[in-house]
């Protein structure tokens, strides 16, 4: 890997549009997604041939779900998920913050929320937060090349280990027509056009052999990659990072001195699991909460005895959030209000304004030990960001589990549905 990738972010100066439109994306699937989710990121459209299947395609089946790896601003999973239909999950993963940060903003102005479009930063060279045999489709655009090589051969045993058996894999990848000599592979604009990390087809073959995928298919897409050196006449799209990732404000990669047509070509690769015999998990992401924004505050806890002293006082100054979703009726604080924790985030506006007055706004769950302090932290995070000093979340110590055994039998404390 060379040298100035650590800790940088190197800038290529590019026409985000003409990139998109020259590895074969379509005026109208450019307009159809969020603007900044294209970002002249690409050597292919992964999509448009991965056959992705919608819901009433599939008799009494919902639609299917698919995993980008190398997401970006999220171009290919707002592609997907107008394919996979309203049951489908359309999910990348990205290891940049920033790249998660703007797909999820991306996807807040089309109103595409988890499970159906999620976002989860995860780095590809370790174990992906996806279930095994979970997936129908994976698709990526100009990404696995960017690994080392030891992280192209994990990145592609875990394709195996989360495609469900039958389920195929399609990638949009830059592949070298001959071993690329030292020169190129440590040339900056090598790297920001995807080109330094790239290997020859049969090695290639031979990463997605051992990681166990067969059926195998190399397409090459004819495509100039000299259009990653194009600026267009306003300039292009200053300040879009190149294929590759993070650098020093105002570093530019310039034209390679060599033609990259010559020692490189984009190619679409097909690939699939063999099918048999597997459990099929009922959901892909391994954590739910991995879709939404990491925690910044860690609100206080509040004793049951606490909380029971604020209902018996008949005080106003506090709410109690119950963020349990199927055990609600079990058994919960008398006067809680139910907000189921998965929801929690995107509801976060709404459940704001209903509270955004009440000085103590107490969150629990079964034990208060992952979704009560995880939402009591979104809610304060919320309040914080909104400058608002009047509310505060806290989370009941115990959870449930503990009020329940406290206070059994004392109905002003416990209600149930």
């Amino acid at each position: 890997m060379p040298p100035w990738t650590k800790n940088e972010t190197i800038l290529i100066f590019v026409d985000a549009k003409s990139v998109a439109e020259a590895f074969g994306y379509t005026d109208e699937e450019l307009s159809s997604v969020p603007e900044g989710a294209h970002m002249g990121l690409s050597c292919g459209n992964p999509v448009a041939t991965a056959t992705i299947k919608e819901a009433i395609l599939r008799v009494n089946q919902k639609g299917e779900t698919v995993v980008d790896l190398g997401s970006g601003g999220g171009i290919d999973v707002f592609l997907a998920a107008q394919k996979v239909g309203p049951s489908g999950k359309a999910i990348g993963l990205d290891m940049s913050e920033d790249m998660i940060a703007l797909a999820r903003k991306n996807a807040a102005k089309k109103g595409l929320k988890p499970p159906h479009v999620a976002f989860v930063q995860a780095y590809l060279t370790e174990p992906l937060p996806i279930e095994s045999n979970s997936v129908d489709c994976i698709i990526s655009n100009c990404v696995i090349n960017l690994l080392p090589q030891e992280g192209k051969a994990f990145a592609l045993k875990e394709v195996h280990r989360i495609l469900k058996p039958g389920g195929r894999v399609v990638l949009n990848d830059i592949v070298a027509k001959k071993p690329l000599p030292e020169n190129i592979k440590n040339d900056m604009a090598s790297y920001v056009g995807c080109i330094s990390g790239a290997i020859v087809i049969d090695e290639y073959k031979m990463l997605l052999q051992d990681a166990g995928l067969g059926n195998l298919l190399f397409v090459d897409t004819k495509s100039d990659l000299g259009v990653y050196y194009q600026s267009s006449e306003d300039g292009g799209a200053l300040g879009t990072p190149g294929c590759c990732t993070p650098a020093p404000p105002g570093t530019k990669a310039g034209k390679p001195d060599y033609d990259v047509n010559e020692w490189v070509a984009s190619y679409q690769i097909y690939a699939l699991k063999e099918d048999g015999p597997a459990e099929i998990p009922s959901t892909a992401l391994l954590r739910w909460w991995d879709a939404y924004p990491v925690v910044k505050s860690s609100p206080p806890s509040m004793t049951a005895e606490e909380v029971a002293s604020l209902i018996r006082s008949s005080a106003t100054d506090f709410a109690v959030i119950d963020v349990r979703r199927n055990d609600h009726a079990g058994g919960h604080v008398r006067g809680s209000h139910n907000v189921h924790a998965q929801t929690f985030y995107d509801e976060l506006p709404e459940v704001y304004q209903k509270f955004k007055d009440v000085p103590k706004v107490i969150f629990y769950c079964q034990s208060s030990n992952g979704r009560g302090p995880r939402c009591a932290g979104w809610y304060q995070d919320y309040l914080d960001s909104q400058g608002n000093k009047t509310s505060s979340a806290f989370v009941l110590k115990g959870g449930i589990k503990n009020w329940l055994s406290t206070f059994e039998g004392q109905e002003d404390l416990i209600d149930k549905d």
